[in-house]
């Protein structure tokens, strides 16, 4: 047995999200399962320490028939997929002309430096990571992040200070309970 076949057999999905996939492609006819891909790599992110490894990647072509390849074409083309583990709280922010106007690219140095860390790196605990990311649409808000399902806008450093301190005191909502 090769090494990518145990790997392969490590990686699990809840009976939970096997019923989720198989609802999905239920409403796809028979070949045209690829689809359900976009939902089916959200809800596998989801369960799986909100990134993609390559095995996940590799279960979901074989859940939905398809290419590996074909998996990782999307997951390398959009920046919603993490193809590295983040923090518990990854910022991403938008790195377009009107939040770079704004001020964008200072205020990821600033939040870098705080947190230690470079772009992509996650911090040593585990809380936090920064990322970049194509426009999220909210240009009049600029500069802003986004975190889990939430936008944070008008940011600033003492902003950026008040989020940190309110994520390390568990205080930040990020994802919606939908």
């Amino acid at each position: 047995m090769g090494l990518t076949e145990v790997i392969k057999e490590d990686v699990k999905f809840s009976d939970k999200l096997l019923a989720r996939i198989a609802e999905l492609k239920s409403h796809f006819p028979e070949g045209k399962h690829k689809s359900a891909l976009i939902t089916v790599l959200h809800e596998a992110q989801d369960e799986h320490d909100n990134w993609l490894s390559v095995p996940v990647m590799d279960k979901v072509a074989e859940l939905l028939n398809i290419l590996p390849i074909e998996v990782y074409e999307v997951v390398s083309f959009y920046t919603m997929y993490n193809q590295k583990p983040v923090g518990k709280y990854s910022f991403e922010f938008c790195r377009t002309s009107c939040c770079c106007l704004r001020g964008a690219e200072d205020l990821i140095e600033y939040t870098c430096k705080k947190l230690g860390v470079e772009e992509g790196q996650v911090t040593p605990d585990g809380l936090f990571s920064v990322k970049t990311t194509e426009c999220l649409g909210a240009c009049g808000y600029a500069p802003m992040l986004q975190l889990g399902d939430y936008y944070h806008e008008f940011l600033t450093p003492e902003k950026m200070d008040k989020l940190i301190d309110d994520c390390k005191a568990g205080k930040v909502e990020f994802y919606s309970k939908g």
